[in-house]
């Protein structure tokens, strides 16, 4: 898809900020009305393709798939000794990454930490500013939200409900399944509502053991529900479907784009329409507002290279930059009208930050698959999903609200269990024969949403391009900790169950973000003074600004965030279809 030259001075119908899943489906949407739209990304379209390299052994590649000399990875330890900025300390390497930068395939995915700093708490924030941001790179688990959630203030008096049921993002969720495909099995269970879904990989026979024996325990397996098209998309020539090859379980994304991603999946078929300009290498730093309304007017940007700077105009203003930086862009978007930051008047933009925790987990054997033959399980784009089990018919005494897990075993490109020390031909069959019999899964558990974890501009560190830098505020509390204890116990007790000899239980908790699922900070709501947004992500203050990524998550629930984004947003940007046209904004 070659970029033509974009008209920064004409008028748009709408300008969306961001290219990832929610800037994606935002760029769709509005032009499948016939909205001229304007879609800007801070970082560059990237050959994905060669990137990614997913058929590509590791004796192909110059560092076996590692990161090049000149660059380094932030581990987790560094992550917890160090605070941030992360960039000074590592004058030796020309790049600094993110923990998930770790693979010589996503290095130029993600940022340079030392040109994007920030400041505060700890935190391992991953940022991938290129064409469809992160969907180049996301994990595919693909799940819904249910009024588990969206009233889960009615359940155990914590927080406050969303402003919506799950009957009103329902027909959203399946407009979304059948425009980008998703592949799992049914399992009519109330607090994971079922999606719309193709052809679904199998269970391996480690999984099959796992999940006959949870089913006595009244917990429930289930394929893992990637956002996966395995039956093909007639309707989107840019996707291919899966057909199970390939290094899926690598930190990257799908070459052959059988996984959604951004690019492939929505932005390339909305530039068909001719509705969608599309201007990558430009970095937002400001929202600009008309003196006389108050109203949005269009944006300031710089270009990533020539470090010039650009304005442009449109009737209406989408964010859609992922949270944090969404946090940030409205921050600094302050003006006469609105001192505090745009759409702030509540002074909620930036507070109420949640993700999930991450860390405790199980690693374990089946050794009646040891010696065994082994399988092909490396293409599959997912293991199993193992369901919330915590208070939902009982109360926990410890915590509130809940946790899944994901997991998977069989034979992959690197074998499970060569933690396994020695060397030589005996080591080597060694690990031959254990290989398809490893078994693990980690936990992902709900961080509450709370006023005092939020995230503001640094009043003296800047990025490369001279914008002020996001400083955090944010540690997991007592009920996360407490929620972890219980995932370490729950996965070890559910091991032993199945049979599984128990090679690792892990009780360690990751840094903050590792989870990379960041919501909140302009949660909606229907009353203006404790919310930033109301149900269709539109801004109390700001009648044409929309927010439309995980902004707006009321809480995080313990479902991964991406298919709920993109469901409210399309949901969102019909109703702001609609609105222009009667002339509302």
């Amino acid at each position: 898809m070659v970029e033509s030259e974009v008209n920064l001075t004409k008028t748009y119908d709408a300008i969306v900020i961001g290219s990832g899943a929610a800037g994606g489906m935002a760029a769709h949407v509005l032009t499948s009305h016939g909205l001229q739209v304007l879609l800007l990304e801070a970082g560059k379209k990237l050959p994905i393709e060669k990137e990614l390299r997913s058929m590509e052994w590791p004796y192909d590649n110059p560092y076996r798939g590692q990161l090049p000399p000149d660059s380094h990875s932030l581990s987790f330890n560094e992550y917890t000794i160090r605070n941030p900025p992360y960039g000074p300390g590592f004058e030796k390497a020309k790049h600094v990454k993110s923990y998930i930068g770790s693979s010589d395939y996503l290095k130029n995915i993600v940022v340079n930490e030392r040109e994007n700093p920030f400041t505060g708490t700890n935190y391992a924030w991953v940022r991938a500013r290129c064409l469809g941001g992160k969907t180049n790179i996301w994990g595919r688990l693909a799940l819904r939200l249910s009024d588990y959630d969206f009233k889960a203030k009615d359940r155990d008096g914590f927080g406050e409900n969303w402003p919506i049921s799950y009957s009103d993002i329902a027909p959203y969720y399946d407009k979304v399944d059948l425009y980008l495909g998703i592949t799992g099995v049914k399992e009519n269970l109330p607090y994971l509502p079922d999606s719309i879904f193709q052809r679904p990989t199998k269970l391996n026979c480690a999984e099959v053991t796992l999940k006959d024996s949870l089913a006595k325990m009244g917990r429930v397996l289930t394929q893992y529900r990637a956002g996966v098209t395995t039956d093909g998309l007639k309707h989107n020539k840019y996707r291919s479907r899966c057909y199970g090859r390939g290094a899926c379980e690598r930190k990257g994304g799908c070459d052959i784009h059988a996984a959604f991603d951004s690019p492939t999946g929505l932005i390339y078929p909305a530039m068909d329409t001719g509705n969608l300009a599309l201007r990558t290498n430009a970095v937002v730093r400001e929202i600009t507002v008309d003196p006389q309304t108050g109203k949005a007017s269009g944006v300031r940007f710089i270009d990533n290279q020539t470090m010039k700077d650009y304005v442009v105009h449109a009737k209406v203003v989408i964010v859609a930059a992922s949270t944090l930086e969404s946090a940030r862009l409205l921050l600094l978007s302050k003006s006469r009208q609105h001192p505090n930051g745009l759409a702030n008047s509540s002074g909620h933009v930036g507070h109420n930050f949640c993700e999930h925790i991450m860390g405790p987990g199980v690693a374990g054997r089946a050794k009646n698959l040891v010696g065994k033959p082994s399988t092909l399980d490396d293409g599959r784009p997912g293991g199993f999903y193992l369901t919330r089990f915590r208070n939902l018919a009982e109360k926990h005494p410890k915590f509130i609200r809940g946790y899944g897990f994901e997991g998977g075993s069989g034979s992959t490109m690197f074998p499970r269990g060569t933690d396994a020390h020695g060397f030589g031909a005996a080591f080597k069959e060694e690990v031959r024969k254990n290989q398809g019999a490893f078994v693990g899964m980690g936990a992902f558990g709900e961080v509450l949403a709370r006023y005092e974890n939020y995230v503001d501009l640094d009043p003296f560190v800047k990025d490369k391009w001279g914008i002020p830098a996001l400083r955090f505020h944010y540690k997991f509390g007592d009920n996360e900790h407490r929620m972890a204890e219980d995932m370490k116990e729950t996965a070890q007790e559910m091991f032993e169950a199945a049979g599984f000899e128990i090679v690792n239980v892990s009780g360690r908790v990751l840094t903050e973000g590792w989870s990379i699922h960041e919501m909140g900070t302009a949660r909606m709501g229907s009353d203006p003074k404790t919310s930033v947004l109301n149900q269709f992500q539109q801004s109390h203050d700001v009648k044409n600004l929309f927010v439309v990524d995980g902004s707006a998550f009321v809480n995080a629930s313990c479902q991964n965030p991406t298919w709920t984004i993109m469901s409210l947003c399309w949901r969102s940007c019909d109703y702001l279809a609609d609105e222009l046209k009667k002339g509302n904004l």
